[in-house]
């Protein structure tokens, strides 16, 4: 059945979020869906921007770390959370890709991944509510495992899904967006949630119920997407083809010394739950959890024009700047202890490791687009991702056994990694 034309209003409001008035958008999609790119267009909007607003409620660096420390659950569990949810997601997405692109329709996968995910939340508030210690932690992590798997399956379908149904010139405006509208609104729930008093375990359960609730949505506006058919042969297993290109790392001394440098700076990251972990050792209120909210939803996104427009001028230069901003966010709390007596540090901290991080994820892209050409940005990618995936678990559980020891010794393993990040960075070739 044909799809139907967009009703004038949704039109209207696609064209004034889309800046689409030349009339000439469906230049590489299908025609058949060309009459339902508006309400494809909001519905993906939407979709995203619950998505968004559900992984900033949900973030293992601010609301997670927070959560399991309240339950009172060893540091060492802090140290798995943004591994898992980082490498989680990149390897299955690697190793599924081919499995997703056999359908001619992949909109099915982006409704399972969402009800998956949503899932995955609604138990964790389950567990916030009823174990506490070392129980909570394992139930915790296995949880946030099932998630990042499903997350690797939407990864894959929903870029195959934008790609056949919203146009070149429109995708990044609609990701832009989608990922403003849930800066704002956390930003605004975070404002209102400092007024309020509270220290019960459903505060923290709330989070995760609220992002499950987004996720199941996602999932509703997900299904109402009009998907043509695509091809569906030709798929790759990117996980074989990334292994297969290793031999690069030898042969390729540019690549390679990306590799370790983006390495080294996943410190950048992963600092940064500790970072939430002090601040609540400080001061266990939920006040403080909503300022650590606020800075991770207002600082990357305002710092990420500015490194987008450094990184126009010298890649390079970005990753060296971010580096240094890594390296003194990890050794401030270390060498200057009377400031963290004051209330603010903490949070000034956070923000401060939000900009160096939004530094490091924009200046390696740049950096990596810079270097590569053609097909050649493909292999560098399926390569880089598939080692990041291990080294992230692999320096996880290197912190996990700091962690078990202090988190004075935590931050000293990352400031090196960072100080070593940026002795790389000089390293690298200009782009």
């Amino acid at each position: 059945m044909p799809d139907q034309p967009a009703a004038k209003p949704t039109k209207q409001l696609y064209q004034l979020l889309a800046d689409d008035t030349d009339g000439r958008a469906c230049k590489d999609i299908p025609d058949e869906v060309c009459t339902a790119l508006p309400n494809n267009y909001l519905l993906l909007l939407c979709s995203q921007c619950c998505t968004a607003l559900a992984d900033l409620l949900a973030n293992p660096k601010t609301i997670l770390t927070w959560l399991l420390t309240s339950l009172g659950t060893p540091a060492s569990f802090i140290a798995w959370l943004v591994p898992l949810r980082e490498s989680g997601s990149m390897l299955p997405q690697l190793m599924i890709g081919a499995y997703v692109r056999r359908f001619a329709k992949r909109k099915a996968f982006l409704v399972l991944g969402s009800v998956l995910q949503a899932s995955s939340l609604l138990g964790m508030a389950l567990v916030a509510l009823w174990l506490e210690g070392r129980q909570a932690g394992v139930a915790i992590l296995i949880l946030l495992a099932c998630f990042s798997l499903a997350r690797g399956l939407n990864s894959v379908a929903q870029k195959d899904v934008l790609g056949k149904t919203v146009p070149k010139g429109r995708r990044g405006r609609l990701s832009g967006l989608a990922t403003s509208v849930s800066g704002v609104i956390t930003a605004i729930i975070s404002l209102w949630l400092l007024q309020q008093d509270s220290h019960h375990s459903w505060f923290y359960a709330g989070f995760l119920l609220a992002a499950a609730l987004l996720w199941f949505g996602a999932s509703a506006l997900f299904s109402a997407i009009r998907e043509q058919a695509g091809a569906s042969d030709g798929g790759v297993n990117a996980m074989q083809a990334a292994w297969q290109n290793v031999r690069k790392l030898k042969t390729d001394k540019v690549l390679r010394n990306f590799i370790f440098c983006r390495g080294l700076l996943l410190s950048s990251a992963l600092v940064q739950p500790f970072v939430v972990l002090l601040a609540q050792q400080q001061n266990n209120s939920h006040q403080t959890l909503m300022l650590l909210l606020l800075a991770s939803s207002v600082a990357g996104a305002v710092s990420a024009s500015l490194w987008g427009k450094a990184a126009d001028r010298s890649s390079k230069q970005v990753l060296q700047l971010a580096a240094v901003f890594t390296f003194l966010g990890c050794v401030l709390p270390i060498v200057y202890l009377p400031a963290a007596e004051n209330s603010w540090f903490y949070p000034l901290l956070f923000v401060w490791l939000n900009i160096s991080h939004a530094g490091v994820r924009l200046g390696r892209k740049t950096y990596l687009v810079d270097i590569a050409t053609g097909n050649q940005r493909t292999e560098y990618v399926a390569l880089s991702n598939s080692l990041m995936g291990v080294l992230l678990l692999l320096v996880g559980a290197i912190a996990a056994l700091f962690a078990a020891w202090s988190v004075t010794a935590v931050l000293c393993f990352f400031a090196l990694l960072s100080l070593l990040a940026i002795c790389f960075t000089f390293r690298l070739s200009a782009t």
